[in-house]
């Protein structure tokens, strides 16, 4: 298909196609002049994962560049590219130092120890956690890691239906786009669960409880 046809399939403007290009994010087309190129599914499915990731998963041009990168990286054993590929979806910004920080990696430390994940230290994913959970501290909350572990058994759950989705695809290729759209587009599929969730236990819980008093004027 020529550039035209691709931009009216996908919904996303020729200029825009032509920057995806010249960024590295999308493939060039196959040139059958110097003006015109040809276009096929392959383009259109990685279009659709681009907008995903940027429209929908809250990413960055250079994130998700440099998630496409590692899907398209080198020959490596599946388990070190996709965590290579995970390893790039996480949180970014600086670490405040202070108590808080030494704090927070202490009980991820231990969380990771007491529940035997085989996870290093060195691990993206658990300098977010240990960020985030500095960050509620450092505003009153930092009693929240005595529902860590609660959460942690819902992480384990979402990471097991993580897995089984990415096993069912055939290729090595699918199987990295399924981590990639299982983490990203995913994370908002399970936030919006959250919150439904959330207002239902609500409306549970004020079912089964008196409503708050009031103080006489």
């Amino acid at each position: 298909m020529r550039i035209g046809e691709l931009s009216r399939k996908t919904g996303v403007p020729v200029p825009t196609i032509k920057y995806y290009v010249r960024e590295g994010l999308l493939p060039p087309g196959e040139l059958t002049s110097p003006n015109q190129a040809i276009y096929r599914e392959g383009h259109e499915r990685r279009l659709q994962l681009i907008r995903a990731l940027l429209d929908v998963g809250g990413m960055k041009v250079a994130e998700v560049a440099n998630v496409l990168r590692a899907l398209d990286g080198p020959a490596l054993p599946l388990h070190e590219v996709l965590g290579a590929a995970v390893d790039r979806l996480g949180a970014t910004g600086r670490e405040h130092g202070g108590t808080e920080s030494a704090a927070a990696h202490a009980v991820v430390a231990d969380l990771v120890s007491r529940r035997g994940w085989r996870t290093p230290e060195s691990n993206p994913a658990a300098a977010d956690l240990s960020k985030a959970l500095a960050a509620m501290a450092r505003v009153g909350h930092g009693a929240f890691v005595e529902v860590l572990s609660d959460y942690a058994d819902a992480a384990e759950l979402v990471a097991r239906a993580d897995l089984a989705y990415v096993n069912r695809r055939a290729g090595v290729d699918d199987m990295l786009e399924s981590v990639v759209i299982g983490t990203v587009l995913g994370e908002a599929v399970f936030n919006a669960l959250r919150r439904l969730a959330q207002v239902n236990v609500s409306a549970e819980l004020d079912d089964t409880e008196d409503p708050p008093k009031r103080a006489p004027r």
